[in-house]
């Protein structure tokens, strides 16, 4: 049986403490998420010249940051349930002055006005956090449902197949990458765990066909790094 979804105040409680070192965390890897911000441009150039985007998951808004310094007509509604991240993410904005560009949502996407206002979404390493396949795909839903037709999905998450026999090595590598110089055998295990019971790590045909019956039509891969899979996708 499927371990039971993180409860979503653990979640919250967990963001809310790393905020102020989430952008320090992820430097490590920081080369990973220029290169999936990259092909993100790619992705959201058909977008017109006033695009609104959804940006799910936002965090510290480092993607707002990059898409907002490019497209000085587009708006962004930043969605998260941790406040403290929300707040570093308006204070890049403000840095960035593009602050009267930026809307902020302290929850979660189901509680948005259920109409389709945006061209664009982000999601992030978010749904990976849902371990339910239902829970999943009505999250998937949700954003489908704030979309104008034809609207365009970013989304990655941590992506594999775990009955694979080289999902072992895979997870090592991982591990390698996230963690620092010379982790200790207590730290890595403590990773192992989290992310074989606390995170949805799924094949990446199961996460195209969620995709799918959340109302995009066939996603496209469009990026890898180690345990990192990332798709875009038009609203059905």
């Amino acid at each position: 049986m499927r371990k039971q979804t993180m409860k979503a105040q653990d979640l919250e409680q967990l963001f809310e403490q790393q905020a102020a070192s989430y952008d320090q965390q992820w430097a490590r890897i920081a080369p990973i998420q220029q290169a999936l911000h990259m092909v993100l441009q790619a992705v959201f150039a058909p977008l017109p010249e006033d695009a609104r985007i959804l940006c799910v998951g936002a965090g510290t808004g480092s993607e707002i940051e990059l898409l907002a310094k490019r497209h000085p007509g587009w708006s962004f509604l930043a969605v998260d349930p941790a406040p403290a991240m929300l707040e570093r993410c308006r204070a890049k904005a403000e840095k960035g002055e593009y602050g009267q560009r930026l809307q902020t949502h302290t929850g979660y996407v189901n509680a948005l006005p259920a109409r389709a206002n945006f061209d664009g979404a982000t999601s992030f390493l978010v749904s990976q956090f849902l371990l339910q396949r239902s829970e999943r795909v009505a999250y998937f839903a949700d954003i489908a449902q704030r979309l104008r037709p034809g609207g365009i999905l970013a989304t990655s998450d941590l992506t594999a197949d775990v009955q694979d026999p080289r999902f072992e090595g895979l997870l090592q590598l991982w591990l390698s990458l996230m963690s620092a110089a010379d982790p200790s055998p207590q730290h890595l295990e403590q990773m192992r765990k989290t992310y074989t019971e606390d995170v949805g790590v799924r094949p990446a045909t199961e996460v195209e066909s969620i995709l799918l019956e959340g109302g995009f039509l066939a996603p496209l891969r469009i990026y890898q790094a180690a345990l990192i899979q990332a798709w875009a996708a038009r609203k059905a």
